[in-house]
């Protein structure tokens, strides 16, 4: 069997605000506008379809992704130059951290409609 992850919508207050802003930290490019989505496709050929919703249906999710060391490296400088809070562990009581999980690095920052972002250079359980 081979189930893979395609899409998934990813609810914002402002889709174009959200798409924005993850692609400026994350180092990517958004893919494709149609209908009510923004598209921002990652490396594997998942795309994060960024839409409007009324900011009082949003849900905060969390997002996982793991990068290369390089990539981490320009995530990291682009978050902390924008001035984001961000955090070693995923309950904010590490501000101004990053982990050392598994022999790599991790860090979590917010998006602008409270969905928790993750970017990570190894696999949780991968070792070092």
């Amino acid at each position: 069997m081979s189930v893979q992850l395609n899409h998934t919508i990813v609810h914002s207050r402002d889709k174009r605000e959200s798409a924005e802003f993850f692609t400026r930290v994350m180092g990517v490019e958004i893919a494709a506008e149609w209908g009510p989505f923004i598209a921002v496709e990652l490396s594997n050929g998942v795309t994060l379809d960024f839409a409007t919703v009324p900011a009082e249906s949003i849900t905060p999710q969390h997002y996982a992704f793991l990068v290369t060391e390089e990539e981490f490296d320009g995530i990291f400088q682009r978050v902390q130059g924008a001035g984001l809070t961000y955090y070693a562990d995923p309950h904010g009581k590490q501000p101004g951290e990053i982990n050392r999980n598994d022999g790599g690095r991790g860090v979590y920052f917010m998006d602008p409609s409270g969905h928790a972002l993750e970017a990570i250079t190894r696999p949780y359980g991968g070792g070092a």
